[in-house]
């Protein structure tokens, strides 16, 4: 945001980017086919999906539909449009919050959930990320906030249709976080960045390199644990004065991309 998919594709590709992450809810039914045709034309590919609805349960940004089966078959339908131009991309997903304050019940249904999108990712030929976020989601998009608790519920569906997101903004603040890595990269689906302050907003994260989060170290950690795979950059910042989205988006990619090589190569071994 707050650019269009067509805004989007002819920036990105301006920029000499290779891979683009989708979000869902800015194609157009009635174009859908011509702008995901698009992306080849301009010699991207698809890397990842963000779903109109990913959360399993219903969450404050995803409130519709409640029914637990409808929001099943809304996903599926997001595959198959999606999928036959996004070989092998990566589908994002979120428990939702516990019902009732039930986190019980929110695990369980995530576990029999991705059992039956991993069939579908199979049958697809695409991946699922279940993505844990930061406790300031809890009760609202997220039942889990940790690596390991992701980590759990992958284990548990057992299938290698489905890994995890890893989002820096929401996992630097996991003390397990790093350690956890190393017994799970071939987990790892994908991973974003940004940078992290204090939020004043649901919608408020920093540029890559103006926070607190030690970006290059971690980069560096999810990169041992052998991670080889994209790495998006998913900044909101709504609701606040100083919003990025009111600057020149421009400069916020340029300086994105150039604060990540930085920071990757500012650690030992960069």
């Amino acid at each position: 945001m707050p650019w269009s998919f067509e805004e989007d594709l002819r920036n990105y590709a301006a920029l000499g980017l290779d891979a683009i992450e989708v979000c869902e809810f800015k194609l157009a039914e009635d174009k859908i086919v011509e702008q995901l045709g698009a992306v080849q034309a301009a010699a991207m590919s698809i890397c990842s999906v963000q779903p109109s609805v990913r959360t399993m349960l219903p969450s404050s940004s995803q409130p519709t539909p409640v029914n637990r089966r409808d929001r099943l078959a809304r996903f599926r339908s997001s595959v198959e449009t999606i999928a036959p131009y996004a070989p092998d991309a990566v589908f994002v997903t979120n428990t939702g919050p516990s019902p009732g304050g039930n986190m019980a019940d929110a695990i369980a249904h995530a576990v029999s959930a991705h059992k039956e999108l991993a069939a579908i990712a199979a049958d697809n030929g695409v991946r699922i990320a279940l993505e844990p976020l930061n406790p300031v989601s809890l009760n609202q998009e997220s039942a889990i906030w940790t690596y390991r608790q992701a980590l759990n519920i992958v284990e548990e569906v057992g299938d290698d249709h489905v890994g995890i997101c890893v989002d820096l903004w929401n996992l630097w603040q996991d003390c397990e976080f790093v350690n956890d890595l190393s017994a799970s990269s071939e987990r790892m689906f994908l991973l974003q960045v940004s940078d992290w302050r204090t939020p004043r907003s649901a919608m408020d994260r920093r540029r890559v390199g103006t926070g607190d989060i030690p970006i290059g170290e971690l980069l560096h950690a999810v990169y041992d644990a052998g991670y080889r795979g994209p790495c998006v950059v998913e900044i909101f910042s709504e609701d606040v004065p100083d919003s990025l989205y009111d600057t020149d988006l421009h400069d916020v990619l340029a300086a994105n991309r150039s604060a990540l090589h930085r920071a990757w190569h500012t650690q030992p071994g960069g």
